[in-house]
């Protein structure tokens, strides 16, 4: 366990429950402290002193200790595709720590580093594929592509089949509003989701794409998925008559079709019979075996369904205004009717948190707050909600606890690993700590589920500007404006590159973003078009121009509105803090106040460019670090990449 990561430490009470779940914690904790003594007395007879142990935590030496992970990740990292390919050979379809029958605890916390591990070597092969065809070592390239593939084996990550379920068509003779083609199509989602032989696009990136005149084919490349899934649903007076189609991505044409017939009420009670029919079917039609899973416990109501439906669907709808303040109400009234409804206090959850992120509001952590009881709520009523985990995830932020944070984070991915919500989750969690090479794989792998939902690329663009990828980053901030979002990202990446003239530029042109997608700070006035572009204007000289002066002179403007706002913790004061290196200022803001609405700024923490490397560079750091909970998560789950051993011994 202790060789899985390089230079992970594990806590003493976390390994005696893994390894001892059936005993008394005073047990397992002696049955540990017997098991290391026996364990040091072996390798101290042989002069291997790697035990690194204390009354809380247990690690390895990592200068003594080798393991094929690392010989296999240090080849791609040094482009030997040789020894890689070799490596891949000589393990060929074998998981880390395979065959430890311990129990079920102990398989959870495997699963989720077994994932991290093949998404990791994912992205370091494409990485190496990529670099060998560049460079025309298509011998080498082919041996590498071949080796992995074999190594891969049925049922990983790579190998699944992608898939995308569009919105079904909605033919109605009665002339009124029917939720039952929506509800068909998240039955199939949530079926089709929990076999890890598929991998399901996002509902986000499917619904970018639906408002764009593309073919079929073009869209499946879009969304890199190999198959479509299209439906039909005709409501007349005798019933309902479903048709679901199975299209190949690449050529457009039908590979499949099924068809229901039932009442309308038959239809909505039998939402089992649809899980378990129709995709039976698809799977057969897919080369696939069907995971057997219970049926979801959703909601005998029909008008607290159709209003869970509308609701949620409003959530996503970010940029529209009212949309999020309207989601809450619509899922309150779903929640009246059917108290036990575990999904939707999981959508209401997700909602309060869109009313934080996407309007301007004072009582950010109050509603946190709401959000995580909305979670925990659906929690108690089905445990199984990896979404539910993520919401208390970001809530767990707010109350300065980054290491339960990252806990729930951890969960979320273990329960649901194909939800690009989760992932991205676990992803930012670790950039935010300051983990950029570990979170990397995450938030690629989130990219990979969810292709065209622009938000993403932030996250991609400051882990590659984190690690020096300037060319990456630049890519990906360019795939944010691209896809119609601010460049507050692409700025600062040229800006990092030297190019602060055309920084300039990209970051004052998010002043035709303001108010739609860039709200003013809660509590302030109107304001002119001629004053909006005044201010942005010196917003992006001093944040991306490299002039001194214009750092100083935003500086004292952000420092300004940190006294007067209504919400002097809003992230249009300390994303800017951040990214000019006002470190004392920075300090201050998150000292006093995190909330999810400028909790990402976070990640810029550890960008290792002048002037954003400044606050890290503080001498003050290690105690802000100690205050907001860093520091204790780093001891439970691993240092950042960029801390310096003699910080972490003052630590």
């Amino acid at each position: 366990m202790l060789c899985v990561v390089p230079g992970l430490s594990l806590q003493r009470e976390l390994v005696s429950k893994l390894i001892w779940p059936g005993r008394f914690k005073p047990q397992a904790r002696a049955s540990l402290r017997q098991c290391l003594h026996e364990l040091n007395r072996e390798l101290q007879a042989s002069g291997l002193e790697i035990l690194q142990t204390s009354n809380t935590q247990i690690a390895l030496s990592t200068i003594s200790v080798q393991t094929d992970v690392q010989e296999l990740e240090a080849a791609l990292s040094n482009q030997d595709a040789k020894t890689a390919s070799a490596i891949f050979g000589q393990t060929t379809c074998q998981s880390i720590l395979c065959d430890l029958n311990l129990g079920e605890e102990l398989e959870n916390w495997l699963s989720v580093h077994r994932l991290h591990l093949e998404n990791r070597l994912r992205l370091s092969v494409n990485q190496l594929l990529a670099d060998l065809k560049t460079t025309v070592q298509y011998t080498a390239h082919d041996t590498l592509a071949a080796a992995w593939q074999h190594w891969s084996g049925v049922g990983r990550l790579q190998d699944r089949v992608g898939l995308a379920i569009l919105p079904f068509q909605h033919l109605d003779d009665l002339g009124d509003e029917s939720f039952l083609p929506e509800g068909a199509g998240e039955e199939l989602s949530s079926r089709l989701g929990a076999i890890t032989e598929i991998a399901l696009a996002s509902r986000t990136s499917v619904l970018a794409l639906q408002s764009q005149s593309i073919t079929l084919p073009q869209m499946a490349e879009k969304l890199n998925v190999t198959h479509l899934i299209e439906g039909t649903m005709h409501r007349r007076s005798d019933g309902v008559s479903l048709c679901i189609r199975l299209i190949d991505g690449l050529s457009g044409m039908q590979l499949w079709e099924d068809r229901v017939y039932a009442s309308e009420t038959d239809l909505f009670r039998g939402r089992q019979v649809i899980g378990a029919n129709i995709v039976a079917s698809l799977c057969k039609a897919l080369g696939i075996s069907p995971l057997s899973t219970p049926a979801r416990r959703m909601t005998p109501h029909r008008d607290a369904y159709a209003l869970y439906l509308q609701g949620r669907s409003l959530s996503q709808k970010t940029m529209v205004s009212g949309a999020p303040e309207k989601a809450v109400e619509l899922l309150q009234n779903a929640l009246e009717i059917d108290p036990d409804f575990a999904e939707c206090w999981t959508a209401l959850a997700e909602a309060y948190i869109s009313t934080i992120v996407y309007t301007p509001c004072v009582d950010k952590v109050e509603r946190s707050a709401k959000a995580a009881e909305c979670a925990e709520r659906a929690l108690a009523l089905e445990d199984k909600q990896g979404y539910a985990h993520a919401i208390l995830s970001i809530h767990e932020w707010t109350s300065f606890n980054p290491s339960k944070s990252l806990e729930y984070a951890l969960q979320a991915y273990r329960l649901e690993p194909a939800n690009a919500d989760v992932t991205l989750r676990l992803g930012s969690c670790l950039l935010y700590l300051g983990r950029t090479r570990e979170a990397l794989p995450h938030i690629q792998d989130a990219i990979d589920q969810d292709p065209v939902n622009g938000r993403n690329y932030a996250m991609l663009c400051t882990a590659h500007l984190n690690l020096g990828n300037y060319p990456s980053a630049l890519a990906a901030g360019q795939s944010m404006v691209d896809m119609g979002l601010p460049g507050f990202h692409l700025a600062l990446t040229q800006a990092a590159m030297g190019n602060h003239d055309t920084a300039v530029e990209t970051y004052y042109d998010i002043r035709r973003f303001v108010g739609t997608m860039i709200m003013s700070p809660p509590g302030s006035p109107e304001v002119s078009d001629e004053a909006r572009d005044f201010y942005l204007l010196t917003a992006a000289k001093g944040v991306v121009s490299g002039d001194a002066e214009a750092r100083e002179t935003y500086s004292n403007l952000i420092e300004m509105l940190h006294q007067t706002l209504s919400d002097p913790y809003d992230h249009s004061v300390a994303w800017p803090a951040i990214w000019m290196g006002h470190s004392e200022l920075v300090m201050k803001i998150y000292r006093e106040c995190i909330h999810p609405a400028n909790m990402p700024g976070l990640m810029h923490l550890w960008t290792d460019i002048e002037p954003m490397n400044r606050t890290r560079n503080h001498p003050g750091f290690m105690d802000f670090a100690e205050d907001v909970g860093f520091v204790d998560a780093w001891e439970k789950y691993g240092w950042p990449d960029l801390l310096a051993s003699d910080n972490r011994a003052k630590a």
